[in-house]
Formats: structure tokens, sequence, C-alpha cells
């Protein structure tokens, strides 16, 4: 239990913080495995460059670290190459 007002309000914003950085995180969980798990090279594509967009986006807001979004996005990539020449 907090032992100053200031410390309970932390606590407060830290719940609040935590909460919407889950949803961000699981919103990108979703995007990355729906680039991995299509088979459709345009679908996969189109849903590349949301992923890349939400990678960046969220590099950027620092939810994640910048070099944590470049690897994903390497990752897809390397995934859509293998896609387009099979």
């Amino acid at each position: 239990m907090p032992q100053h007002k200031s410390a309970a309000k932390r606590a407060r914003q830290d719940a609040q913080k935590r909460l919407r950085n889950r949803r961000h995180r699981s919103r990108m969980r979703t995007m990355v495995k729906k680039v991995l798990e299509s088979d459709d090279v345009s679908q996969v594509q189109s849903d590349y460059l949301e992923a890349q967009s939400g990678l960046d986006h969220l590099a950027a807001k620092g939810i994640i670290h910048r070099n944590q979004a470049a690897n994903v996005k390497k990752r897809l990539a390397r995934h859509i190459h293998a896609l387009s020449e099979a």
C-alpha cells in the first residue's frame, strides 16, 4: 500500500499504462501472426504494410524497442520473400 499521495497516483498511472501497453502488444502480435499464417502473396504484402506501420508506431511511442521492431519487420520480410519464391 502506498504511503504517500504521489505514490498512490503513480501506482494508478502505472496500472493504466500497463493495460494500454498490453493492448498494443496484443494488437502487434495479432498483426504479425496474420502475416505469418497467410499463404496468399498479395494478402500477405498488404498485411505486412499494416504490420510495418504498426510496429513503427509502437517503436516511436516507446512501447517496444526500435531494434525489436526492426527485427520483427526483417523476419516478416524474409517470410514474404520465401513465399514469393515458392
